[in-house]
């Protein structure tokens, strides 16, 4: 498990079981660190439509493996845990509540 910080300094677990999750997209290889980066500077914030424990982190990225890219890292923030579900190259923004 690796532990990664946010841009307010909360601790967000990413576990092993989600990593693999997640480089089980060909174009997320090697993004391992894009996804520290998306949390700890995010470009936008917003919070998921159908559960307010969810958070969606964007940061715009010119340059990935498949062109300019949105990266989404979706964090579920609970009372006293926040873990990394999963993370995502996109075109766009996704909607939700923006903070």
């Amino acid at each position: 498990m690796v532990t990664l910080k946010d841009f307010e300094g909360l601790t967000i677990r990413l576990t092993e079981e989600r990593l693999t999750h997640i480089l089980e997209h060909p174009e997320m290889h090697a993004q391992e660190d894009r996804i520290a980066e998306t949390l700890s500077s995010p470009d936008s914030i917003i919070l998921s439509r159908h559960d307010p424990s969810v958070r969606l982190d964007h940061q715009l990225f010119l340059q990935t493996p498949v062109t300019r890219k949105y990266l989404v890292v979706v964090i579920k923030c609970l009372e006293q845990d926040a873990l990394v579900i999963t993370a995502f190259f996109t075109d766009r923004e996704k909607k939700g509540v923006r903070l």
